[in-house]
């Protein structure tokens, strides 16, 4: 059965999601103090993390989570306005929903983040000759291993999960320096792109897959 982690303090919500997904293991907490000890003990295959809670909030969670997992996270909040959707997206979200909202319309997109943690999240990613397996922390190009530093982890992940779109160099930074520094040179990514290239491409003047587009970011290209 599928293990689900609901930071939720609204007790009569709780109880209602709780029933909505009564065939999945359901773990409830109120508060993050609560969450950060679930964590701890076990492992899950999504979040639905509440945003605005008693001792602070959801996105903090989510940016700590993101410094070593990649598990599915479905943020839960009244904030409906764009800017709170897309900060929770560039967090690091696989989804946003806002309250009110059906239940039958979580369930199926509880559903839809679980089918695609399996594959996506949980699974190990094959392009071209690369086998990258981001829960063992595993990369090989051509069947042979290559060794990435943490950093370089999170940005492959990064861009082979958005792989076709280009990504900002302001929303990598963001994603990839989650440790609550105050500044970070931007110089830090191109340095980080550099290296990444340097282990998986074989003519890292002229990539094939991590390409620069430039004035705006990197992308990883589809073929």
């Amino acid at each position: 059965m599928k293990r689900l982690l609901l930071l939720e303090d609204d007790l009569a919500l709780s109880q209602g999601i709780g029933f909505a997904l009564k065939d999945i293991q359901l773990t409830r907490c109120a508060t993050l103090a609560q969450a950060r000890e679930a964590l701890a003990a076990e492992d899950f295959q999504l979040l639905i993390l509440d945003v605005n809670l008693p001792d602070g909030s959801g996105l903090d969670l989510l940016a700590q989570v993101r410094q070593t997992s990649q598990v599915p996270v479905i943020l839960l909040t009244a904030n409906d306005m764009e800017t709170d959707i897309v900060t929770g997206l560039e967090s690091g979200a696989d989804d946003y929903i806002t309250k009110p909202f059906s239940l039958a319309v979580l369930r199926a997109r509880v559903n839809a983040q679980l089918r695609r943690g399996g594959a996506e999240h949980s699974g190990v990613v094959e392009l071209d000759g690369f086998v990258f397996d981001f829960q063992r922390m595993e990369f090989k190009k051509d069947g042979r291993p290559v060794e990435l530093s943490k950093t370089e982890q999170k940005l492959l992940y990064l861009l082979v999960q958005n792989r076709g779109a280009t990504l900002s160099r302001g929303t990598l930074v963001d994603r990839l320096w989650t440790d609550g520094a105050e500044y970070v040179d931007e110089n830090a990514l191109s340095v980080t792109v550099k290296r990444l290239r340097g282990k998986l491409e074989d003519t890292p003047s002229k990539p094939q897959y991590l390409k620069t587009v430039y004035g705006v970011g990197y992308t990883w290209t589809v073929k």
